[in-house]
């Protein structure tokens, strides 16, 4: 179950945190990952771990906000590899801030990367999907995109622009055998959240640890390889009737709070 052996796989801003996880899970079930990430280190630590393991993996360094460069990227994966499988966008920056104190420029930064970066590279992968008779995309949103939390406007609103690309896709091309589902994490435990709170919170690092972690009604932050396990599931085979769907891992966040 869950074999993606012989499929092809894009998966952006995979040098660190779930975006590492998942092409780390995607190569594992077989599929050939091809990284999209702007940080050439970080990307070529992540091929360097999937070769290791006897995975098939290649690095790409990509914008995702700079449409024509993605456009580019995509056209190219399409004739080196004769279409395209998996798509996963999770490339994304963060952003704290409310109405009153975000500014212009950090508003049009976080939907530059977050919400048209995601577009972009729906634009290429959809069209390489259509050329190879389909494909399962996986949009990585966030629970802030249904939910309210303090000081998350930006983000927040990209987020939800992001599940509502992933209703739209989902259905204009039902015909298409083309799948688009979102994933909604909670707070994931990662190296951001660890250098957030040591930046933030420099004098009382472990309480606010804690206080982040107790926000899940699980009592804990998840991991990143528990989103991954979800993008796996949602490539596979095993996922084929599902489509335009939000999925919540957020330890109870949405629904048990």
């Amino acid at each position: 179950m869950f074999s993606l052996s012989g499929k092809s796989a894009v998966v952006t801003g995979a040098g660190s945190g779930i975006g590492q996880a998942i092409a780390l899970a995607l190569a594992k079930q077989g599929a050939s990952v091809n990284v999209l990430e702007i940080n050439d280190e970080a990307a070529g630590e992540t091929v360097e771990q999937i070769r290791s393991t006897g995975g098939q993996a290649e690095a790409t360094a990509c914008d995702v906000a700079d449409h024509s460069q993605v456009q580019d990227i995509f056209n190219k994966l399409g004739s080196d590899r004769g279409g395209l499988d998996c798509l996963v966008n999770n490339a994304g920056i963060a952003h704290v801030g409310n109405i009153t104190n975000t500014s212009e420029e950090d508003f049009d930064r976080v939907m530059n990367v977050n919400l048209k970066g995601v577009f972009n590279c729906l634009k290429g992968g959809v069209k390489l999907m259509l050329e190879s008779g389909g494909g399962a995309i996986v949009n990585i949103a966030s629970t802030v995109a249904t939910m309210a939390i303090n000081d998350r406007l930006a983000y927040s609103t990209s987020k939800g622009g992001v599940l509502a690309m992933t209703y739209s896709v989902a259905k204009d091309h039902l015909p298409d055998n083309i799948r688009c589902n979102a994933i909604l994490p909670g707070r994931i435990h990662t190296p951001f959240v660890d250098g957030f709170i040591a930046k933030n919170y420099p004098d009382n690092q472990e309480e606010m640890f804690r206080k982040l972690s107790d926000y899940q009604p699980i009592g804990r932050m998840g991991k990143p390889e528990e989103i991954a396990a979800m993008a796996v599931f949602l490539c596979s085979d095993e996922a084929s009737f599902i489509t335009g769907a939000p999925f919540p891992v957020d330890g109870g966040t949405l629904y048990v709070r």
